[in-house]
């Protein structure tokens, strides 16, 4: 049996970079520092497989049943793992680390047996099954500028209310799998940002005079937004993040008139995060999935007024000459079907995951007269008034509940941008679902869902619910992974997901080890 003197919780997330050693929060289960352990044991249990381990010093780890041992061999360290059954018999166990970077997949492998949770399903309408009936709506917010949205659940009037925004190139039919699911539980909105989905403009932000003499026919091709002088309700239109933010904060106070959870992916993400950081009194909690984690090349002229005036377009209408010229053959390519169709494959990491309604949607998006010029107008916008960082900073200090929900198989927003913004937030719960791409909502409701759903129980009892995954409120810092299991389409599934705890270093490990010791002894 293993004579423990003191067992120290801790995270092995290091990073050599010039022969020093500095602690990087790619964390991942918890782990625990062995001292004073039995020689005969360990040299019964260890065996060969090694992985390299940058560890100072020569150290022997367990962690439940796994024991693990590292020695140092010139300027490499190596750690050799195995797992215990009962101390009698051994089993490998694979590591994976290499330069300072561990990888999650094996972390679930052989001998390691992983909870599993079977979780509800989707609705299924063919099956007769409830879901919400969504409502479109348009919501004039200002002249010739329309907001689409769509809504459900508007007849559960004591539930809490729930705002979804959306990523870049998309709109409100991105969270269909929301609004009529969650939407039978709570009020749900899910809105198009200005200059993309169905809130595009309804008339030409420009004048069209000389683009309608060169065109042939009656000029029902000619793209909106190439005139020569834009339109009086238009001249400081720019589709940008300082934009978005003033149209949610409208939204909030004119339509849904009382603060909302609000839920982000990618551009909607980093929105999400800036307008809670700005308008913290409407906002009951954000939940950011896979958010970018920045948003603009040009300066922003209310920060940096002088260096922005270097700049002499930021995304006004109309378009200048070499601009137009730009734009027409970028959209030719961007806009084709089959380069949507690529994207798509990019972005969902699980290929039979069906994506015909988000292709028709963008594709139908993409044939509106103004959408070409809104590209150019978002893509030279300026940034907003606040980095991502400095709206995480906000959103901690005036206590706005923070949850982060990521897919792992992101190619464009990879899983170091979630983790820095854990690092940054450490209180926030973050879960990492594995195999999911850039848009876990779609590629994965029933995991989005059933996270969303415990983290909004768990915020509106004031912590006296667990959140989702933990067995008790306290176990928050501690790192957990469960495989989640549900039904699709009549077959069974299964998702692995990683909570991140709120202990991010290995003094707080230290702290809390040496709490718990002198509390409740070892």
């Amino acid at each position: 049996m293993l004579d423990f003197q003191y067992i120290l919780d801790f995270r092995y997330s290091f990073w050599k970079a010039d022969s020093r050693m500095e602690i990087c929060s790619l964390s991942l289960t918890p782990y625990y520092c062995v001292v004073n352990v039995r020689q005969n044991v360990i040299g019964k249990c260890l065996i060969s497989n090694q992985a390299m381990f940058p560890i100072l010093k020569a150290r022997r780890l367990c962690s439940g049943l796994d024991v693990y041992g590292v020695t140092k061999k010139r300027n490499r360290r190596f750690c050799t793992i195995a797992t215990l059954k009962g101390f009698d018999g051994v089993e490998s166990y694979n590591s994976d680390m290499l330069n300072g970077q561990v990888g999650t997949q094996d972390l679930t492998g052989r001998g390691k047996s992983v909870p599993k949770v079977m979780i509800p399903s989707l609705p299924n309408e063919t099956k007769g099954d409830t879901v919400a009936e969504i409502d479109s709506c348009l919501w004039e917010w200002k002249p010739k500028l329309n907001v689409h949205y769509e809504k459900s659940g508007c007849q559960n009037v004591n539930s809490a209310p729930i705002l979804f925004l959306p990523g870049f190139g998309v709109g409100s039919f991105h969270y269909e799998k929301q609004l009529k699911d969650l939407g039978r539980d709570y009020r749900i909105w899910a809105l198009d940002f200005i200059g993309q989905g169905k809130s595009l403009p309804c008339e030409d932000p420009t004048s069209q005079s000389k683009r309608l003499d060169e065109s042939e026919g009656d000029g029902n091709n000619v793209l909106w937004g190439f005139g020569d002088e834009a339109e009086p309700w238009a001249k400081e239109l720019v589709y940008s993040a300082d934009l978005w933010r003033d149209q949610v904060r409208y939204f909030i106070e004119e339509v849904i008139k009382e603060p909302v959870y609000i839920v982000g992916n990618s551009l909607g993400g980093y929105v999400a995060l800036y307008f809670a950081a700005c308008y913290p009194q409407l906002v009951k909690g954000v939940t950011l999935l896979n958010a970018t984690p920045f948003w603009g090349f040009l300066p922003n002229p209310i920060r940096s007024p002088r260096l922005s005036r270097l700049f002499p377009w930021a995304g006004t209408f109309p378009l200048p000459s070499n601009i137009r010229k730009l734009t027409e053959l970028v959209w030719q390519k961007i806009s084709a079907p089959e380069s949507i169709a690529e994207v798509l494959k990019q972005v969902y990491a699980d290929h039979t995951t069906k994506v015909d309604k988000v292709f028709s949607s963008i594709l139908e998006v993409t044939e509106h007269p103004a959408a070409a010029a809104a590209l150019a107008s978002i893509m030279f916008a300026p940034r907003g008034q606040l980095g991502f960082k400095e709206a995480l900073s906000g959103c901690r200090m005036n206590n706005v509940p923070l949850c982060l929900i990521y897919g792992k198989e992101d190619p464009w927003v990879t899983p170091i941008w979630g983790l820095q913004a854990k690092r940054q937030f450490p209180e926030a719960p973050y879960y990492q679902i594995s195999p999911a791409g850039h848009c876990p909502h779609d590629e994965v409701p029933e995991i989005v869902n059933y996270l969303l759903r415990g983290w909004i129980k768990n915020i509106e009892s004031d912590n006296s619910v667990a959140l989702p995954l933990l067995d008790y409120p306290e176990s928050i810092e501690y790192d957990v992974v469960k495989e989640l299991e549900f039904v699709r389409q009549g077959m069974k599934r299964s998702v692995k997901v990683q909570f991140y705890g709120s202990v991010t270093s290995q003094w707080e490990r230290l702290g809390m080890f040496l709490k718990s010791r002198f509390q409740y002894g070892v």
